[in-house]
């Protein structure tokens, strides 16, 4: 019964994703949308390129949504509502998210387009650079909870959210969780500006569909991510806690969108730079700066 709530409410936030994503592309906003560009993609022919490495190029797209399914699944909606309450449940969202860069790769290999792979490539420094982003901000979060498991870092967070405690800590997640889910401005592994879509090219059909609820399917994953690590996870007034959870992670969800929406794309010197030169450092700051408040503050 939990794992069919939680999924329901993936696909959910998914297709909610979808909605404002069509909005935002045309200025209409049709809740049926999402429904009929999924039929549109059933209904075409999935084209396959002339020469790809077949087992990649099937499987990428399905090993993205696996991984997003499975980052979710140890991510709290409630107390009692969580697929796997893993003791070291944030470490396995790191490491789940990790093969976020092979699905990556492989769709960008797998076609044998210059495009795709090009824009796998991207996507690998990118993710190498942002990953300490990832799992840096998760050490100082734990630091304070003093557990990995997912429902006791909600916990922790009952008198004083996060996003209070370590705020630093917060932007630098928020930013690198934009970048593994290639959201612009961070969308340089499927820029089709520059790259006809990169990664997404090659792809038509069914293979595109699944592709595309995939990285939508990220965003919910990752917005949830923030939500338990930062936000207080189910924490609020009047409402149930599976509702304070819902609308947390809807908004940062929607957040990632609109932000994408109105700043450019940042090249791909200038991402790997600021990483190396900034965001980690800031990174290494904030763990201490955790550390000196849990020594000093009761």
């Amino acid at each position: 019964m939990t794992v069919a709530i939680v999924l329901l409410a993936l696909l959910g936030s998914a297709w909610l994703l979808a909605v404002i994503e069509g909005w935002m592309a045309t200025g209409r906003l049709s809740p049926a949308a999402p429904l009929f560009r999924g039929l549109a993609h059933l209904g075409r022919e999935s084209i396959v390129p002339r020469s790809p490495d077949r087992v990649f190029f099937e499987a990428a797209p399905v090993l993205l949504l696996v991984v997003a399914v499975l980052g979710m699944a140890v991510l709290p909606l409630a107390p009692d509502l969580i697929i796997a309450d893993l003791g070291t449940g944030a470490l396995f969202v790191n490491a789940a998210l990790a093969y976020v860069l092979v699905a990556v790769i492989m769709a960008g290999w797998g076609p044998d387009g210059a495009y795709g792979m090009i824009g796998g490539w991207r996507f690998l420094g990118q993710l190498i650079a942002y990953s300490m982003l990832i799992v840096m901000p998760i050490t100082a979060v734990a630091m304070r909870a003093e557990s990995l498991v997912n429902t006791a870092i909600v916990g922790s967070q009952a008198g004083l959210w996060n996003i209070v405690y370590q705020p630093l800590g917060f932007v630098l997640f928020y930013i690198a969780a934009m970048a593994l889910a290639f959201r612009a401005p961070f969308d340089l592994p499927s820029a089709e500006g520059e790259l006809g879509g990169g990664v997404d090219a090659e792809y038509t059909g069914v293979r595109l569909a699944v592709l595309r609820l995939a990285r939508l399917t990220l965003v919910v994953t990752l917005a949830s991510a923030t939500t338990v690590f930062y936000l207080g996870g189910w924490h609020g007034p009047l409402l149930p806690p599976w509702a304070w959870s819902l609308i947390k992670t809807l908004a940062v969800a929607v957040s990632m969108l609109l932000v994408g929406h109105y700043l450019p794309r940042i090249r791909e010197a200038d991402l790997m730079r600021w990483c190396w030169v900034l965001g980690i450092p800031l990174a290494l700051l904030n763990i201490i700066i955790v550390g000196l408040l849990i020594l000093v503050v009761p």
